[in-house]
C-alpha cells in the first residue's frame, strides 16, 4: 500500500500544477509563462506558410521551405559556394573602405557594425570562377549588409566587375538582392545608378552576355539600373522585384493593386523577365546559358 507521506506529496504536487495552470490560463499567454530551452537560430518561421522550419535542414534544402517551396535569403557567399564550381572562384576587388559623405551620425557605427556581423566590407561581392567549367565573372549581392543598400563602394565594386569582365572577355553573371540606394550616402548614391549603367553599356558594346538573377527582394535603385539591364533576367520564385513598394503605389495612385503584382511569375508574364527559375535549377540554367553563349577567340 502507498504510505501517508507519498500520498500527501502527491496531492501537493497536484496542487501545485493546478495552481500553475491556474497562473497561466490568468495570464492568457502559455509562451509568456513557458521558457523553452531552444538555442536561438535553430528554428525559423517562413514568411510564406508561416511553418516553424528548421534551419539546419533549411540550409541541407538549399534555403528553401520544405512546406510550400519559399525560397529563403542566402548570404553571398552561400550562393557563390552553391552556384560556381568548387576551388575556382577567386575574389576581386578587396580593399575599398566606405566613407560618410554627408556626415551622417551613426554611419561608421552602422558599417562596422554589419561588416562584423557579416564578415564582409560591403554588400557586394564580386570575382572570377567557373560553372560547370565555364569560365565567368560573377557578382552577388548581400542583403545581410545593409539590405544589401547601393552606396558608394557598392557602386564601385558592380562598376569594376563589369570593367573586370571586358578586361577578361566574359560574360558576367550578377544575383541582385537590394532595398536599393542607401540613403544615408544622399546624392552619392544615387550616382551609382547612372555609372553602373554605363558599366553595363560598355560592357554590352564589347559584344559580352550580361545575365542579372534578381532575387527577393531587388528593389529601388539597383532595379532602376544595372539589375534590369541585363541581356538575359532571370528571377526566383515568388521574388519581390519592383521600384517602389506596393503600398507607396497603391496610396499613390488610389487604386487596388493585382494579385501578386511585382512578384516574379507576374513579372514574367508581363515580359519583364524572361524566366522565374527555380533554385535548385539556377546552376544548371547559367551553364547551359553559358555554353550557348560562348564567344570563340
Amino acid at each position: 500500500m502507498m504510505s501517508m507521506n507519498k500520498i500527501l506529496n502527491t496531492l501537493n504536487r497536484r496542487k501545485q500544477l493546478k495552481r500553475n495552470l491556474q497562473a497561466i490560463n490568468k495570464e492568457g499567454d502559455f509562451a509568456k509563462n513557458i521558457k523553452l530551452d531552444v538555442p536561438e537560430g535553430l528554428y525559423e518561421q517562413c514568411p510564406n506558410c508561416q511553418k516553424t522550419i528548421n534551419m539546419k535542414k533549411n540550409i541541407e534544402n538549399d534555403y528553401i521551405c520544405s512546406h510550400c517551396g519559399n525560397h529563403f535569403r542566402m548570404r553571398a557567399i552561400d550562393r557563390i559556394n552553391y552556384i560556381i564550381d568548387k576551388d575556382t572562384f577567386v575574389e576581386k576587388g578587396l580593399g575599398f573602405i566606405s566613407l560618410n559623405p554627408l556626415f551622417q551620425d551613426g554611419y561608421e557605427e552602422k558599417l562596422l557594425k554589419y561588416k562584423n556581423a557579416t564578415n564582409l566590407d560591403e554588400a557586394y561581392i564580386y570575382g572570377f570562377g567557373q560553372i560547370h567549367g565555364l569560365p565567368c565573372v560573377i557578382g552577388v549581392m548581400d542583403s545581410y549588409f545593409l539590405m544589401g543598400s547601393m552606396g558608394s563602394v557598392v557602386g564601385e565594386k558592380v562598376t569594376k566587375s563589369f570593367e573586370y569582365a571586358i578586361y577578361k572577355k566574359l560574360p558576367i553573371i550578377i544575383f541582385t538582392a537590394s532595398g536599393g540606394a542607401r540613403m544615408q550616402e544622399g546624392i552619392f548614391s544615387l550616382m551609382q545608378m547612372a555609372k553602373t549603367s554605363a558599366a553595363v553599356a560598355k560592357h554590352s558594346k564589347m559584344g559580352n552576355l550580361y545575365i542579372s538573377v534578381l532575387t527577393h527582394p531587388t528593389t529601388g535603385g539597383v532595379t532602376a539600373s544595372f539589375a534590369t539591364l541585363g541581356d538575359i533576367i532571370l528571377a526566383e520564385p515568388n521574388a519581390l522585384i519592383g521600384f517602389a513598394g506596393p503600398r507607396v503605389i497603391e496610396q499613390t495612385i488610389n487604386q487596388k493593386l493585382p494579385e501578386g503584382f511585382q512578384r516574379a511569375e507576374f513579372l514574367e508574364e508581363k515580359g519583364f523577365v524572361d524566366k522565374v527559375v527555380h533554385r535548385k535549377a539556377m546552376k544548371h540554367t547559367l551553364a547551359k546559358l553559358l555554353a550557348l553563349h560562348r564567344r570563340k577567340y
